[in-house]
This record gives structure tokens, C-alpha cells and sequence, in this order.
């Protein structure tokens, strides 16, 4: 069989609020990014595993807020005085603890500070505030003092929308009984379903076949 040339090449995910999945691991995340005007302290912290949503939903505050998205471990170069006044979610706050991105932890302090006073702070991570390493104690007594939106696992409802999603992102068209068979067989997070998802389009296209219970098997190892 002739093979063809599989090319990693970016697919970019809708990250709109239309095509966020309600479930019970995410509902109350979403009702806190969509009722952040009455956030207490203009401010809202997302917290979940990797993988769980808190980008799509960052997204989906960026968009009802007009808000600009920063990723934590460039704030050391960010001109936080260009900020004020404005809408700024933080994604990633966990990864600038231990001292590892200069002076981030001194960056998010001061961002903290002033668009909390006139405009709005969501931040993203992975784990709540205390296990972040921070060594500013100012910084550190401000985070712990953020509410805290949790997303927990998907269930099957939704690693099912995810895994649809995911594939009609790429475009591709797959048959209607591989959605179950992944989700009873896969590892259960978001986060999972994204790489599955890569892996079996990047197989398809290398072997020239369609993606089918077969081909699925084979990539997760069962067949």
C-alpha cells in the first residue's frame, strides 16, 4: 500500500461559548466566567487539570469582556502599565512559582493591583494558589484571597461533545459507533481526547485509511 505524507499541521479548536459543552464538571465555571461582573475583588480563579476547558473558557471571557489573554510566563516582559483599565485573564498562574520566570511573581503582583482596581483578573491553573511555590507574600496572600471556580473530570456526555468536536474541527468525518468505543477505552480527560484525537487523524492520513473501530484499536494499543 502506497503511503502518503502526514504532516503535523496546527488545527485550530473553536473556542467560542457556542461550542463549550455543559456538563456537570464545568457548569459552575462557566456560570462564574459569565456572571464576572459581580465578581467579589473584580477578580475569578479557574482551576483544573490539564486539558479540563480553562482555555476555552478564558476564551469565553475574553470575548464577553473584551479581555486581553496572557500566558503566566511571559508577564516578566509585559508593559503592565499598558494594562489598566483593562480585562486580563492569566493562563497558566501556577507555572511562575518556585522562582522560575524571573520576575513574573513581581509582574502579577503589580497586574493584580491595577486591573483589580478598574478593570477585571481571571486567572487559569492547574492547582489552587498554596501549591504554587510563590515567594511573594504579597502575591501570595492576594491569590489565596481569589474565589475559586473547580473543573473536575468529563464525564461520558462530555468527553463524547469533545471528541465530536475535536474531530469536525480537523473536518474529519468519522462513523457513529467510535465515539462510545473511544470513550469506554480511553484515558478520561480532555486533555486525553485532544492527543487521541491527533493521533488517529495523523495515522489515518499516513496509512491512507479512514478512521474506524480498527484503526482505533490499533492506535490505543488494544488490537
Amino acid at each position: 500500500m502506497t503511503r502518503q505524507l502526514a504532516f503535523d499541521l496546527p488545527n485550530p479548536e473553536a473556542m467560542t461559548r457556542e461550542h463549550f459543552f455543559v456538563a456537570p464538571s464545568n457548569a459552575l465555571a462557566l456560570q462564574a466566567v459569565e456572571g464576572w461582573q459581580d465578581w467579589p475583588g473584580r477578580k475569578q480563579m479557574i482551576v483544573g487539570p490539564e486539558g479540563s476547558g480553562k482555555t476555552h473558557l478564558a476564551h469565553v471571557w475574553a470575548a464577553l469582556a473584551e479581555a486581553v489573554i496572557l500566558p503566566a510566563d511571559r508577564l516578566a516582559d509585559v508593559d503592565i502599565a499598558s494594562l489598566a483599565g483593562r480585562a486580563v485573564a492569566v493562563e497558566d498562574a501556577d507555572r511562575i512559582g518556585g522562582g522560575a520566570s524571573g520576575g513574573a511573581e513581581a509582574q502579577l503582583f503589580h497586574l493584580h493591583n491595577l486591573v483589580t482596581t478598574s478593570g477585571a483578573l481571571l486567572l487559569t491553573a492547574r492547582t489552587p494558589p498554596r501549591d504554587w511555590g510563590l515567594a511573594l507574600a504579597d502575591l501570595k496572600s492576594r491569590m489565596q484571597a481569589t474565589a475559586i471556580a473547580t473543573l473536575d473530570g468529563p464525564d461520558d456526555t462530555l468527553l463524547s461533545a469533545v471528541l465530536v468536536k475535536l474531530f469536525a474541527d480537523r473536518q474529519v468525518a468519522v462513523p457513529p459507533n467510535l465515539i462510545p468505543y473511544l470513550v469506554s477505552r480511553m484515558p478520561r480527560s480532555i486533555g486525553a481526547a485532544r492527543g487521541l484525537v491527533a493521533a488517529l487523524d495523523a495515522r489515518a492520513l499516513a496509512a491512507g485509511r479512514p478512521i474506524t473501530r480498527a484503526l482505533a484499536g490499533e492506535v490505543l494499543g488494544l488490537d
